[in-house]
């Protein structure tokens, strides 16, 4: 494994490839405004080893593992998705001659941990590339896109179920050295390559043309268990990102694994549930929870002390309040980042992969019986908050919160967009009143602290009150938007 100083990179990679054949000329880029000089530059021998699962984990989500020598870029890259034309690409050097070349590094595992989980990566494609690149610039000499004519001979590792097979062909690969500006120029460089006989590609990677894999594709009929294969997707998306520590993931994922978790309570008679997965899906929403709250806090207090104005802010409040929840959220993203590298997160990944594979009980209720049944229980929900007392008001009106985020996310899957719009409105209402419910236990707490430490406690009060308006606000507006529901819930199909 590789180790010493964190040597990770990463780059956007926007390329298109095509196929050509043995006599093609390569297309000439005269003409084309933006190219003002074409450098041809030395021949590039490039030879590079794929791994992956047994079972082509990485490669049926279009994603690649290599080991490449020669060339300018030699080292370890991860490629993943991008969107169109776009792939991020993550590098490491090779390391020493004394590491092991099969020895993947951990931090590109790491990435794609969620997928790979505790499954062997070995190698099951080698391709050797003889490159020819032509180096494209703009008037002021900086390099707009490189050309490649590529000669290829691959060859797939043998299995037990088939023998080590060798392919040969040629390609043209055209690459933008700035896509996030030249995206445009994309298109007429491709129009030279077409317009020479090439065609576009009929793969996405030479190791896909080499495997004959195809991409992962949900095609389930039923919208309900085509919704959760398309949240189990974005939950896979979600974890990389938590993993590198990007803004809003940890949010994003809980709010992903929430929705994968109520769409499968919203259809339990659709899918083959095992034993334990919604506990297993709610104790992972719990976990990352605990950096969520964190995160909410500490911008919430932030917000609010940086508009009060400064003779109001008594004593150290910004520390027991802001870095506080800060210090929290750093020790709630590392138990997450523990719990997403744990064994009990590949078998959940596991059983969901299994649930989704599954196909629908013959016996389902229809979609719009489905959504008809969630609104019920949201409005169950509303008469038991209207009886609650002072004491458990909070929690009765976060359940009405919980039973219309259910309702939102099994209105949206089976395409009743007016339920689900205003479900969700009923759910952003109530997750400002429950965020306020949070903030106003955690006032009391910290006040009670100030107060024994003999702080001045008046800005907590202050910031307390704050909180406390914005509660009943959200409970004013609650009844009109529960009626506005109700309307759109009686205008159902039966």
């Amino acid at each position: 494994m590789s180790d010493g100083a964190p040597s990770t990179s990463r780059y956007l990679e926007v390329e298109r490839k095509f196929d050509v054949g043995e006599s093609t000329s390569p297309p000439s880029f005269a003409g084309v405004p933006e190219i003002h000089q074409v450098e041809r530059l030395p021949t590039q021998e490039l030879d590079a080893v794929y791994f992956d699962t047994p079972a082509r984990d990485l490669a049926s989500r279009r994603i690649t593992l290599r080991r490449r020598t020669g060339g300018v870029d030699a080292g370890w890259h991860l490629k993943l998705p991008a969107g169109p034309d776009a792939r991020t690409e993550v590098r490491e050097p090779l390391g020493s001659d004394e590491e092991s070349h099969h020895d993947v590094p951990t931090e590109l595992v790491d990435v794609v941990l969620a997928i790979v989980r505790d499954r062997p990566l070995n190698p099951v494609a080698r391709i050797t590339t003889t490159r020819a690149v032509q180096r494209l610039y703009d008037a002021d000499d900086a390099v707009l896109a490189e050309f490649c004519d590529d000669q290829v001979i691959a060859t797939r590792a043998a299995t037990p179920d088939a023998p080590e097979v060798e392919q040969r062909w040629r390609e043209w690969e055209l690459e933008l050295t700035q896509p996030e500006t030249n995206t445009a120029l994309l298109d007429t460089l491709s129009d030279r390559l077409l317009g020479a006989g090439a065609r576009p590609a009929g793969h996405g990677s030479k190791l896909a043309r080499v495997l004959g894999t195809r991409p992962k594709d949900c095609c389930a009929a039923d919208p309900l268990h085509r919704a959760v294969a398309e949240q189990f997707d974005e939950l896979l998306v979600w974890d990389r990102a938590v993993r590198t520590e990007a803004d809003d993931a940890v949010h994003q994922m809980r709010v992903t694994t929430r929705q994968i978790r109520s769409l499968l309570q919203a259809s339990s008679d659709l899918f083959v549930l095992p034993d334990g997965l919604l506990g297993e899906l709610r104790e992972l929403a719990n976990v990352l929870g605990v950096a969520r709250d964190a995160e909410v806090l500490a911008g919430r207090y932030r917000n609010a002390l940086d508009a009060l104005p400064p003779e109001l802010i008594r004593g150290p409040i910004r520390e027991r309040l802001v870095d506080d929840a800060e210090h929290r959220y750093r020790a709630g993203l590392r138990h997450s980042l523990a719990a997403l590298r744990s064994p009990r997160y590949f078998r959940l990944l596991d059983a969901l992969e299994t649930v989704i594979a599954t196909a629908p009980s013959t016996g389902q209720r229809s979609a719009p019986v489905a959504v008809a049944a969630a609104g019920k229980k949201v409005r169950r929900a509303a008469k038991a908050a209207q009886r609650a007392g002072d004491e458990d008001r909070d929690s009765a009106i976060h359940r009405i919160r919980k039973r219309a985020k259910r309702l939102r996310y099994t209105a949206a899957a089976t395409g009743a967009k007016k339920v689900s719009k205003r479900a969700k409105k009923i759910q952003s209402l109530l997750g400002d009143h429950q965020d306020s419910a949070v903030s106003r236990e955690h006032l009391i707490q910290q006040a009670e602290a100030t107060h024994v430490a003999g702080e001045d406690t008046f800005t907590y009060g202050l910031l307390y009150q704050q909180e406390t308006d914005l509660a009943v606000q959200c409970r004013r507006q609650l009844r009109p938007a529960l009626r506005k529901l109700d309307k759109s819930l009686r205008k159902l199909p039966s």
